[in-house]
């Protein structure tokens, strides 16, 4: 019915849902960061940091330039998560209308 277009959008929507998981793990990571709990000297754990910055910033880079920081709190991973969600929300649609013709 859909074609290649369904699952295609399939595809589009696990990496969505992968980069979603990896803006929260971000995030979760910068405020232990501020608050000590993890050794960024640890190789392992500095890796994985970088990882995850070089990953995460691209995206939230933009999104930081025209949002203020409210007083130490960076709302940019919520944006980013909000947009996110509004185009997967719109890649449902448009499978669920490939799915019908």
């Amino acid at each position: 019915m859909g074609g290649f277009a369904v699952p295609v959008i399939e595809v589009l929507i696990a990496v969505l849902d992968i980069y979603w998981w990896l803006v929260i793990i971000q995030a979760i990571a910068s405020w232990l960061i501020a608050f000590n709990i993890l050794n960024t000297y640890s190789r392992p754990v500095a890796m994985v940091l970088d990882f995850l910055y070089r990953i995460t910033e691209p995206a939230l880079r933009p999104i930081r330039q025209f949002v203020p920081i409210f007083g130490g709190l960076d709302i940019s991973p919520v944006i980013l998560l909000l947009i996110i969600w509004f185009i997967r929300m719109e890649l449902r649609q448009v499978e669920f209308y490939f799915f019908l013709r």
